[in-house]
């Protein structure tokens, strides 16, 4: 994986954000905090890789310079953003059950999608065969949706007293017309 690279998946994941951020309504101070979680998340995912590394789980090729892995981080950390604003609009709705199925379908989807990039671009990563590596790999994924949302809500608050929330008062009312 080249900086280049990284640099392009960077922007692409940069105008997912800001589209999300469109849709989703966000308030400046939700934004915030979206972005704390993935710096956050960002963390746990570049500890995740050497803990995996080490391991002999996965790897992915890179030179680990100090800038290559700052350009990493923070890729990573912009990528996982977006996603804090939709647990958001998902725990608004449906409660901490809906975020907990919003975990569980990342869990079981996040393997899957980072085999097919790894099938598509060994270049970029490499899994070692077994179930070991999905089960770390979907516990990444399970980790870094439930940490970056958590801190998502220490920083903006929960999603039920935002701007956007309807009182219980005015949801009763609606459903009545």
């Amino acid at each position: 994986m080249t900086a280049k690279e990284i640099i392009l998946w960077t922007c692409a994941y940069l105008v997912a954000l800001v589209a999300v951020i469109y849709f989703t309504r966000a308030t400046p101070r939700r934004v915030e905090g979206a972005l704390v979680g993935g710096a956050a998340a960002g963390l746990l995912g570049m500890g995740a890789i050497a803990l995996s590394e080490a391991w002999g789980w996965w790897h992915i090729p890179f030179a680990p310079t100090r800038s290559f892995l700052l350009l990493f981080y923070v890729g990573l950390a912009i990528s996982l953003t977006p996603i804090y604003l939709v647990t958001w609009r998902v725990a608004r709705r449906f409660g901490w059950r809906g975020l907990a199925v919003f975990i569980g379908i990342v869990t079981v989807i996040g393997p899957p999608r980072d085999y097919l990039y790894a099938t598509t671009f060994p270049k970029w990563m490499v899994f070692a065969p077994g179930v070991a590596p999905i089960l770390a790999d979907a516990a990444t994924y399970a980790g870094a949706v439930a940490l970056g949302h958590a801190m998502m809500r220490f920083i903006a608050g929960p999603a039920s007293e935002d701007q956007l929330a309807r009182s219980a008062l005015r949801a009763a009312q609606t459903t009545r017309v």
